[in-house]
């Protein structure tokens, strides 16, 4: 990964990220921020006080605006006048459990949005790239020992893995219909290329029904008891950092107008770091130095045993490689929720360093 270009080719840009306020875009934002982005950002409010946009004071630091991404009017009028030169599409109802309880706010908010963000593009001059980010969950799960690669079969068991399966099929129709890299240059200037990750932790998220936050708030003010459902199903673990690279890359290649890097990619750790929920709870809780596990039997909705992604085509096209191993995960998100948890005021400072460690490691080791 070349940083140096990732610096240079931000810097002065305006980007716009949707779904600024959750986890994964709050660590966008930051990074976009230290590479001299002016970020424009629209999402729903943040859920928590606790939560990484809050804690860092994110809303400070750019053009913050919180309204649905369903709104079609206010999305084209924020596009019109900020005029982005990069758009990162995240915001989501991103939660398994919740879209059994509401499925048509999820189908809509993840496909109905997704399609408003694409339309506000193709209405938007200015955009040169675009990154629509969907999940792991939009493949057809069969439970394969091995990774899934972009041109397998989409689908979804539940309301949320379907309703991302039916976000990136609508990514893609815009891209081959607009914003089509065969006619780059001649009827449009934006490219489009739809991103795939799964199982991202790290500093910072609070949301309900996921692994790292349970343990969290069981550990901090909880009563240091984190219940598992299924402590055997393999997951591939990696750290926030890992993806929102590739995103960058992404943007930055796309930006720059090559035409091949459109289309879907990709990002997920090798297989070190696929390891069950058991096995990531508990390392968890060793490098917290306190809580415990216990197994729970009273989620009877589907959840798979087996979902991981074959990113060869990230690392052998884009030049992506995940950085951090499962362990160095693990020790980095501890470290961010032991360090802002002890003292709020020190989310800013910890994410800085996290972010330094990741994109800059020789400053490490001098």
């Amino acid at each position: 990964m070349d940083v140096r270009a990732l610096e240079d080719f931000y810097r002065g840009k305006t980007v716009l990220v949707t779904g600024h306020t959750g986890f994964k875009g709050a660590w966008l934002t930051h990074v976009l921020l230290l590479f001299g982005a002016k970020v424009v950002g629209v999402a729903l409010p943040p859920k928590t006080e606790r939560d990484i946009f809050v804690r860092t004071g994110l809303a400070s630091k750019i053009s913050h605006h919180e309204f649905d991404i369903r709104n079609t009017e206010r999305l084209a009028a924020l596009m019109a006048s900020e005029k982005p030169d990069v758009v990162f599409h995240l915001a989501a109802q991103p939660l398994v459990r919740r879209s059994y309880d509401e499925p048509l706010l999820t189908v809509t908010t993840n496909v109905v949005g997704t399609a408003n963000v694409l339309d506000a593009i193709r209405f938007t001059p200015s955009v040169r790239a675009a990154v629509i980010i969907t999940t792991d969950k939009v493949y057809e799960n069969h439970e394969w020992v091995y990774g899934y690669r972009e041109n397998d079969q989409l689908g979804g068991h539940d309301p949320y893995s379907g309703s991302k399966a039916a976000a990136d099929i609508v990514a893609e129709a815009y891209r081959r219909s607009f914003f089509n890299p065969n006619t780059y240059s001649k009827t449009h200037n934006t490219l489009v290329a739809i991103a795939r990750a799964g199982n991202v932790i790290g500093g910072g998220d609070w949301s309900e029904n996921r692994l790292v936050p349970d343990i969290m708030r069981a550990v901090f003010g909880g009563s240091g008891v984190v219940t598992l459902r299924s402590p055997q199903s393999v997951r591939p673990w990696e750290h926030v950092l890992e993806p929102v690279s590739g995103y960058l890359m992404l943007g930055m290649r796309l930006g720059q107008g090559e035409t091949d890097i459109s289309g879907a990619w990709n990002f997920g750790p090798d297989q070190s770091s696929w390891v069950p929920v058991g096995t990531l709870t508990g390392r968890m809780l060793q490098e917290l130095g306190k809580g415990t596990m216990e197994i729970v039997t009273d989620w009877t909705k589907h959840e798979s045993k087996e979902l991981v992604l074959d990113a060869t085509k990230a690392i052998r096209q884009l030049g992506w490689r995940s950085r951090w191993s499962v362990d160095a995960t693990i020790r980095a998100t501890a470290e961010w929720y032991a360090s802002a948890e002890r003292f709020a005021s020190a989310a800013t400072s910890i994410t800085r360093k996290q972010i330094e460690d990741y994109f800059y490691p020789q400053k490490k080791s001098l």
